[in-house]
C-alpha cells in the first residue's frame, strides 16, 4: 500500500487550513511533541469554530448520555448526516453553529468545553491524527499517528513535552479505539479499495450504506435489529452474548460491526448456524444447476 492510500484512510484529523497542516512523519509511541492547549493559549477556542468532526459510534453514545437524550434525539438536534468521500459512505458529523456552519461548536463556551469530560475521539486526539492500514500480506492492522499543525495553532509552542503514549493516556482515548474498531475498519477497508469500486469490484448499495449509518449512529435501532428480527435465528450468538447485549451498548457495537463486515467483506466474524448455512449452501447449488 503506497503513502498516497494511507493517506486516503486517516480520519481522526480535524485540519481546516486549505494548506496542507499533516507532517507527514510516523510518530511511534515513544516518539515526544511539544503541545498544550489551555486558556492562556492565545488561539484558546479558535479550533472550535468551523470544524469538522466526525462522529465515532462510541462519541455518540457518550455525548448522548452527557446530555440525557437517546442517540438519535442527539442526533437529530446536534449532527449532520455527510458523505466521507475518502470511503464513500454515510457518517455523522457535529453540527456548528452559524448559517454556513464556521460558527462555534455548539458546546463551547467562553471558559472552554463544556462537555470536555465526553468530548468526541477527534477533540482527544488533536493535534494528533491516527490512520489504521493493513499492509499486503500482513496479518494484523497497523495503527500510526502524525502531527497537524495548523497555522493559527499556538499549542505546539508551548513547553509542555510527552511521547504518543503519554498523550493518549492523558486524552484517554483507548477505550475509544476499542469501541470504534469495526468502524474503523470498515472505513479502512472501503477507503482502500474505493479505486476497486467497492467491495469485490462492486459498489455499495444504497441499502448498505443505510444499514452501516444505522449500526454506527443508532444502537436503538441495531438493538431492535438484533433482537426482533430473525437475527439470533439466523446467526450463531452465544446466550451470555444476548443478554449483555440488551443493556450494553458498546457490546452491541461490536456485534453490529461483526455482522456488517461478514455480510459486507465475507469476512469470518460471525457465524451462520449451520442449519442456515447448508440451506443456503443448498440453494446456491440448485441455482448453479449442480446436482
Amino acid at each position: 500500500m503506497d503513502k498516497k492510500t494511507e493517506e486516503e484512510i486517516i480520519f481522526a484529523a480535524r485540519a481546516k487550513s486549505v494548506d496542507s497542516p499533516v507532517d507527514p512523519v510516523r510518530l511511534k509511541a515513544e516518539d515526544r511533541f511539544c503541545f498544550s492547549c489551555h486558556g492562556g493559549v492565545s488561539c484558546w477556542n479558535k479550533c472550535c469554530h468551523g470544524t469538522d468532526v466526525v462522529l465515532t459510534p462510541m462519541d455518540i453514545l457518550v455525548l448522548s448520555r452527557h446530555l440525557g437524550l437517546r442517540p438519535q434525539e442527539f442526533l437529530l438536534e446536534h449532527a449532520i448526516t455527510a458523505n466521507w468521500e475518502k470511503a464513500d459512505l454515510p457518517v455523522a458529523k457535529l453540527k456548528m453553529t452559524g448559517v454556513d456552519g464556521q460558527g462555534a461548536c455548539p458546546f463551547v463556551t467562553d471558559a472552554g468545553c463544556s462537555v470536555y469530560e465526553d468530548r468526541p475521539a477527534t477533540c482527544r486526539y488533536y493535534p494528533l491524527g491516527l490512520a489504521t492500514v493493513k499492509m499486503k500480506g500482513a496479518k494484523d492492522k497497523e495503527d500510526f499517528h502524525f502531527l497537524v499543525k495548523e497555522s493559527h495553532c499556538k499549542g505546539h509552542e508551548e513547553d509542555k513535552q510527552l511521547s504518543v503514549k503519554e498523550f493518549r493516556a492523558e486524552q484517554e482515548v483507548d477505550y475509544f479505539d476499542r469501541v470504534n474498531r469495526g468502524w474503523m475498519d470498515v472505513l479502512m477497508k472501503m477507503a482502500s479499495w474505493k479505486t476497486l469500486g467497492g467491495p469485490f469490484g462492486k459498489d455499495m448499495t444504497p441499502q448498505t450504506k443505510f444499514m452501516f449509518l444505522m449500526v454506527s449512529t443508532d444502537v436503538d435501532a441495531l438493538r431492535r435489529f438484533v433482537l426482533d428480527t430473525k437475527f439470533l435465528e439466523i446467526y450463531e450468538v452465544d446466550p451470555e452474548t444476548i443478554e449483555v447485549i440488551k443493556t450494553d451498548d458498546e457490546a452491541l457495537l461490536q456485534v453490529g460491526f461483526e455482522w456488517f463486515k461478514n455480510v459486507t467483506f465475507n469476512e469470518s466474524t460471525i457465524k451462520m448456524k449451520e442449519k442456515v448455512l447448508q440451506k443456503a449452501i443448498a440453494k446456491a447449488r440448485e441455482d448453479i444447476g449442480a446436482a
